[in-house]
């Protein structure tokens, strides 16, 4: 019983003692890991009779659980601790500028054809805009296109 008694304060006192999330890891992996040592001791229940089991079984039991809870209880404080060291030197300024748009170009073709208006418009041309669709009137009747003409389908 006393190398138990003996085993559970030396874990506590090394989860106590680590300094980062990855010494605890290392703590976790070897006492309560598939390899570690309460787990190996909980693999010996197996060969006892049925009194010592129960015994030990709830001892070891009590032992991982406490461990557990221990690392727990660790892991939540270096958690924050790690996470206020990452938050204090990672600082975002928001007095700074933001980003200016990114401004798009004429696209080349368009380009050219303002540049072919421009020089007829220095001729002594000029730019006529209408409706992109004419009506009835305007393209057949008022060009004297009867209304059985095959262009009027």
């Amino acid at each position: 019983m006393t190398d138990i008694e003996a085993l559970q304060t030396g874990y506590l006192s090394s989860i106590k003692a680590a300094s980062d999330l990855a010494a605890l890891e290392v703590i976790r992996l070897d006492a309560v890991g598939k390899q570690g040592k309460i787990s190996g001791l909980m693999k010996t229940l197996g060969k006892m009779d049925a009194e010592e089991r129960k015994i030990k079984g709830a001892l070891f039991n009590e032992v991982r659980t406490k461990i557990a809870t221990a690392l727990e209880e660790r892991k939540s404080v270096l958690g924050a601790a790690e996470l206020e060291k990452k938050l204090a030197s990672e600082s975002l300024d928001v007095s700074l500028s933001a980003r200016g748009e990114l401004k798009g170009s004429i696209h080349p073709l368009t380009q050219a054809q303002y540049e072919l208006t421009e020089i007829f418009m220095s001729m002594g041309f000029h730019v006529a805009e209408g409706p992109h669709i004419e009506d009835d009137l305007h393209n057949f009747s008022a060009l004297n296109i009867p209304p059985e003409h095959p262009a009027r389908e």
